[in-house]
């Protein structure tokens, strides 16, 4: 068997069901890196794993062992769409009908707000900061919204680029420096966790390892918290108070990391 030709043969399939590696190794409850193996033909899938993969790639096992189409796949290519596909195609459009309505709900929300304070004050004071924070808000859910996937991955980069202009703009309606000197250091340390997690979450897929990872990140975020509001003179010394959740998260974490070594025993 050519392992390099079987590994095309499945990236070409998984392609044309619109799954990712990551999708396609959550549907066989496997990582995504063993699928990359599969498509780089380094390795191949195990006898456990081959009639559930053939089932979500929509071939047989003589097809996914030959790296190639039985007879008549030509004639089945003119076919319409499997019902998959049309259904996929369905779903994005209507994603993107719902942030068409969401932009023009929020753009119709700030235009009110604009008209009644000008008509209550005479002018923008309060309608400002709806704006700004609309403007913010929309700017991190309409990648969610619109788009199934890489949805999660443009909301962290809006949230990345975003979130100092917008805590800028928002310590200048409100005339208050310690807005933007709190709240960026704040955004700094929590944008740093959810990449992380989000990197965790990518490699080790919904785990025990995951949340082990994922709790020790927690740990950190809130020791890295508790010090800089400290330091900023926002808080005082952190106390027993303060300490305890991170503790409870390492312990989350060491329980997570113990049943997963038991179960790869047994």
């Amino acid at each position: 068997m050519d392992q390099s030709k079987i590994g095309k043969w499945i990236m070409a399939r998984r392609k044309e069901q619109g799954l990712t590696q990551a999708q396609l190794a959550e549907k066989l409850h496997i990582t995504d890196r063993a699928v990359s193996k599969w498509e780089t033909g380094k390795s191949l899938p195990d006898s456990s794993t081959m009639l559930e993969l053939c089932g979500i790639l929509e071939c047989t096992v003589d097809e996914l062992l030959n790296g190639t189409r039985r007879a008549g796949a030509a004639e089945q290519a003119a076919l319409p769409p499997p019902p998959k596909a049309r259904e996929a195609r369905r779903g994005g459009r209507r994603r993107w009908w719902w942030a068409v309505l969401f932009s023009g709900g929020l753009f119709a929300g700030v235009l009110t707000c604009f008209l009644c304070d000008r008509a209550l004050s005479g002018g923008l004071s309060w309608s400002l900061l709806v704006a700004l924070s609309a403007g913010y808000g929309w700017e991190l859910l309409f990648p969610l919204i619109a788009r199934k996937r890489g949805g999660l991955t443009g909301s962290l980069v809006a949230l990345s680029l975003f979130t100092v202009p917008y805590l800028y703009g928002l310590s200048r309606l409100l005339n208050m420096g310690a807005v933007f000197r709190v709240g960026t250091a704040m955004a700094a340390i929590s944008l740093l966790f959810l990449w992380l997690a989000f990197a965790v979450l990518r490699r080790r897929g919904r785990t025990a390892a995951a949340l082990g990872w994922i709790c020790l990140l927690l740990a950190g975020l809130t020791a890295a918290v508790n010090g800089a509001l400290y330091l900023l003179g926002v808080s005082p010394p952190p106390d027993a108070w303060n300490w305890a959740p991170v503790l409870l998260f390492l312990a989350v974490a060491a329980a997570s990391f113990s049943w997963r070594r038991g179960g790869a025993d047994r």
